[in-house]
């Protein structure tokens, strides 16, 4: 082969290289803005508003997954690598990353299994596991709560799924449980009245279902009066400390005396 044939061959191959090689870099420019349109479509697209934030949220991180396992092969192939080969090590490679991933495999389907099931969504107020807080994100992997301090917490999906969720945000309305004790000198009618005026003129206290209001244990010192009243979920802190509120006040007016331990100190010499 003298040099004017080398010569050619190299330029040929030079300028099929070159051209694959451009071509494969606009291809992969082109496709990461597209993958980032869509990710941004999905989360803001109006036609979209049907799913619940966290649903599309996941929808987009898996859908940008999946676009960029497609666009990385077709820039293989215009690379002229084998496809076939190419789809063997990466299903190698995802075998012995499975592996070595087994926590965030499980937390993916986690995800999963929350948004099938849906107990919860975004905007609910959860506990999860001990941890409350309010749902602000749902990601293919974890699930990211504001506490009420706004502290932000992540969690990984698998650990929220092995967890028990109480959801106070699934039931429009909600019970608030409370106990207040008097004395027993106290008549025990006339602390029902006080108890039940303040419950009936709170604008936030439900009538049905009705609120309840019974003498539930003679303790050591005082008697104990269990209040139970329904309020909308949003209106539930407002109610509570509301009524705690209001009541020992109407309780100090009416001179309802509530005991508390005391301790008798003998001194000798």
């Amino acid at each position: 082969m003298d040099f004017k044939t080398m010569w050619n061959f190299l330029f040929e191959l030079g300028t099929s290289l070159g051209l694959k090689l451009i071509g494969a870099v606009i291809v992969l420019f082109v496709g990461v803005k597209l993958i980032k349109f869509i990710k941004k479509f999905i989360k803001k697209s109006p036609k979209l508003n049907k799913l619940d934030d966290g649903v599309r949220s996941f929808l987009a991180s898996f859908s940008v997954i999946a676009l960029y396992i497609v666009l990385f092969i077709t820039v293989a192939m215009m690379l002229g690598i084998p496809t076939t080969s190419f789809i063997t090590a990466l299903a190698s490679c995802g075998v012995a990353i499975g592996l070595a991933m087994q926590g965030s495999l499980s937390n993916f389907a986690g995800g999963l299994m929350i948004l099938l099931f849906k107990p919860f969504k975004a905007g609910d107020f959860i506990d999860a596991g001990g941890t409350l807080g309010t749902v602000t994100d749902i990601t293919v992997v974890y699930t990211v709560l504001t506490t009420a301090d706004n502290k932000v917490i992540t969690i990984p999906n698998g650990t929220l799924t092995n967890s028990i969720i109480i959801n106070y945000s699934k039931k429009d309305t909600r019970r608030v449980d409370l106990t207040f004790d008097a004395s027993y000198s106290s008549d025990i009618d006339k602390v029902k009245e006080i108890i039940e005026g303040v419950v009936n003129s709170h604008e936030l206290v439900l009538s049905d279902p009705e609120p309840m209001i019974k003498l539930s244990a003679h303790n050591a010192s005082a008697l104990t009066y269990t209040v139970r009243v329904w309020c909308k979920a949003s209106d539930y802190w407002t109610v509570h400390f509301d009524l705690l509120e209001t009541v020992k006040k109407e309780f100090d007016k009416n001179n309802i005396e509530i005991p508390f331990p005391q301790m008798d100190v003998h001194v000798k010499n």
